[in-house]
């Protein structure tokens, strides 16, 4: 029998594996080794141990860590108010106050076809009064009954010729009359007047606003008066003899009304909460996240996204406003205008704020550690440095001002940034073209931060010659 096939079992021979698979020395090797490194040798069999169990812990908290999710959660919930803080702060600005509301209307009246939809609502309310046929009817009996019956028959005969060329005088009178400057100054004093009646109506206090046959109508008694003093003074007076005419416009149906009101009053009371939770449950996640970075792009993409669910809701809900208004009370093409003018402070914001979370991920991304990251900075770094040593060469240089900005550059680029959303916040109306705008400048002032600091080993040249 060799003398392998001698040893017992659960061995491997001379150095092999104990039960926590660790070699084993053998005598002969344990007989050689002096106290001190056999000490030596179990203490770093201790720490190898020690390291062991501390990364299976490790693996066990990040498999339970309750970050991840909660961040998650917080993000989520952060884009999801996102929406309903633009809905809220467009309801306060653009419905709740006259200007913003002048501002969002006064487009309306020179849109065709609105301008088409109010010339024959007008021109139908005052010639329906008129009643021009019935008149000649009315005359051509009273000829005929004062012994001129073929006068009576002729008149009787022209009187569709003679109602349809005063319809349509006062029709061409009328569109005239609509499309003129005098009538869009006329469409916006009534309209800054009738705010708070529509500020009314949607907090439920009324106004002359008014719910008719499941329609929620407006009144359009001040463009009839206007329509017949300009008749009037063009010579024709008939119609100073018409009653005071109101008709009506239908804007939307009373359930959306009800539901408008609803809506109106939850968000009016949330426009300024809506915003400020929406920031924090987004700063949040992103702060309590084991990876900011990663958890501040998720953020942006999630606040991009968003953004353009807003935009899919906006579409959907056109389409339920446009269906809900009989195209006899009000044509299409007029009710499509009017919801594209009103909402489009809606659309502008949201792109504003799509833009906004791109930039932001964008910018969490390429100040990360990934290798596109990191090759991307080094590229712009180098060509900062290429040009930096380029003016040296050639006598050009920032002197100290520029080993001051490099030893400050940490603190100029976070002020840079700082300044950059301050100004974002206290924006007015921001848009997608104005955030560009402070982008590009953002860029190019952290471009001239980099590009005019210094490194302390150019700043001082001569004394590593000497």
């Amino acid at each position: 029998m060799s003398e392998t096939e001698s040893q017992p079992e659960g061995t491997a021979g001379e150095g092999g594996l104990n039960q926590d698979g660790h070699a084993e020395p053998s005598q002969g090797d344990s007989a050689e080794l002096h106290p001190d490194e056999q000490a030596e040798l179990e203490r770093l069999r201790t720490e190898v141990d020690e390291l062991r169990t501390q990364q299976s812990a490790q693996k066990r908290r990040r498999r339970v860590s309750w970050r991840t999710p909660v961040s998650a959660l917080l993000i989520v919930i952060g884009c999801i108010l996102a929406p309903l803080s633009v809905i809220g702060v467009w309801t306060a600005n653009q419905v709740s106050d006259t200007h913003r509301y002048v501002a969002n209307i006064e487009p309306l009246i020179h849109d065709p076809a609105i301008q088409g939809a109010l010339t024959d609502k007008i021109t139908v309310a005052i010639t329906s009064r008129l009643d021009v046929a019935g008149r000649t009817s009315q005359a051509a009996d009273l000829l005929t009954s004062k012994g001129l019956p073929r006068v009576g028959t002729l008149l009787k005969t022209f009187a569709p010729t003679l109602a349809g060329a005063i319809n349509g005088y006062v029709h061409n009178v009328v569109h005239k009359l609509v499309t003129s400057p005098g009538f869009a100054n006329a469409w916006v004093q009534v309209n800054r007047v009738a705010h708070q009646t529509l500020v009314q109506a949607l907090s439920g206090q009324g106004g002359s606003i008014t719910v008719s046959n499941g329609q929620v109508t407006l009144d359009l008694a001040p463009f009839i008066a206007i329509v017949k003093q300009d008749l009037a003074k063009r010579g024709f007076t008939l119609v100073n003899s018409l009653p005071p005419i109101h008709p009506t416009i239908a804007l939307f149906s009373s359930k959306t009304l009800v539901q408008a009101q609803t809506l109106y009053r939850l968000i009016n009371d949330l426009k300024i909460v809506l915003p400020i939770a929406t920031l924090v449950l987004l700063a949040a996640g992103v702060y309590i996240a084991r990876h900011h970075r990663r958890a501040l792009i998720g953020a942006g993409l999630g606040f991009a996204a968003s953004m353009l669910v807003l935009g899919a809701v906006l579409l959907i809900v056109r389409g339920i406003y446009l269906n809900s208004v009989p195209n006899s009370v009000f044509p299409s093409n007029a009710a499509a205008a009017a919801f594209d003018t009103l909402v489009r402070f809606i659309k502008i914001a949201l792109r504003a704020l799509l833009l906004l979370g791109l930039i932001v991920a964008i910018a969490a991304f390429f100040t990360g550690p990934s290798v596109t990251a990191v090759r991307t900075r080094a590229a712009f770094v180098n060509g900062f440095d290429w040009i930096r040593s380029s003016g040296e060469r050639r006598g050009v240089s920032t002197g100290p001002a520029g080993r001051w900005t490099y030893a400050h550059r940490h603190a100029l680029r976070i002020c840079a940034v700082a300044l950059a959303a301050l100004i974002f916040v206290f924006q007015g109306r921001p848009t997608a073209a104005s955030i560009i705008v402070l982008v590009i400048i953002l860029l190019l002032v952290l471009g001239l931060i980099e590009l005019i600091g210094r490194p302390p080993s150019q700043a001082e040249p001569a004394g590593q010659s000497g």
